[in-house]
């Protein structure tokens, strides 16, 4: 698939359901945006970029504690839900703009802080969105992304990558903690920190956020009811579909 191709199908994927983002539990909360709430404290003054946006809730987050923030996603769709819900909450120093992450508008050095909350298993090339970060970081300006995380071990990373592509046909890879670790390194930045935490999926609603194909939703029970039995214990696969996820929250730093 290529560049092109696989940013309009995000766009197609994410277009339509907009509304549902913002309205998710497992995206409008979490222990995830309570630690990225604290962690802002300590930039009060920062101007921070949101990638990959989609419903705005970390950007929200991120508004009651910093100067500015600047949403930024590849859906205009979502940017509208973003743009509404704000104005909504009374957040005045919330501006949206569109764009793919591996091509950022912005000019070398114009943030303190960039954040990016469920975002990354979508880009096409992650090592080209985080010197893009880099980039657009200012000198010893901060990093922090969230996703859900990969396993790692060989039979469970190849079950969560086959179910996560058979409900949202944009997903590209949920990463390893070493891979993180390697892809911040090879973007030339610093990791500082390293969380990760454990995310309950309710299977319908999670089915539902995507508007996943009746086809594809009972290919995915299918291939979870034959499942091993350590990917079915480490998942805490439950009878109804639904199973938990590994996350991450990983803070690096542009030193120089």
């Amino acid at each position: 698939m290529t560049t092109g191709s696989h940013h309009n199908n995000v766009e197609k994927q994410f277009g339509s359901q907009a509304s549902a983002y913002l309205t998710s539990a497992v995206h409008a909360s979490g222990r995830d945006l309570q630690r990225l709430a604290e962690r802002l404290q300590a930039f009060p003054q920062a101007r921070v970029l949101d990638l990959g946006c989609g419903a705005g809730h970390a950007s929200f987050c991120a508004a009651g504690q910093v100067a500015q923030v600047t949403a930024y996603d590849l859906s205009s769709q979502m940017l509208d839900v973003v743009a509404a819900a704000a104005k909504e909450k009374g957040l005045g120093n919330i501006e949206t703009r569109q764009g793919y992450a591996e091509a950022l508008p912005f000019d070398d050095g114009s943030f303190d802080v960039v954040i990016s909350r469920y975002s990354a298993h979508h880009w096409h090339d992650v090592g080209q969105a985080l010197r893009e970060v880099k980039r657009v970081l200012k000198a010893g300006g901060t990093a922090i992304i969230m996703d859900i995380l990969s396993p790692g071990h060989p039979v469970r990373d190849i079950w969560l990558q086959t179910i996560e592509a058979l409900r949202d046909t944009s997903h590209v890879r949920n990463y390893s903690s070493g891979e993180w670790l390697s892809l911040f390194n090879e973007a030339g930045l610093t990791t500082r920190n390293l969380i990760t935490d454990r995310l309950v999926l309710e299977y319908h609603s999670w089915i539902a956020r995507m508007r996943t194909p009746e086809a594809l939703s009972n290919a995915i029970r299918i291939y979870q009811q034959s499942a091993s039995g350590d990917v079915k214990r480490y998942f805490e696969l439950a009878e109804d579909g639904s199973f938990t996820s590994d996350t991450i929250m990983v803070e690096a730093q542009k030193v120089a």
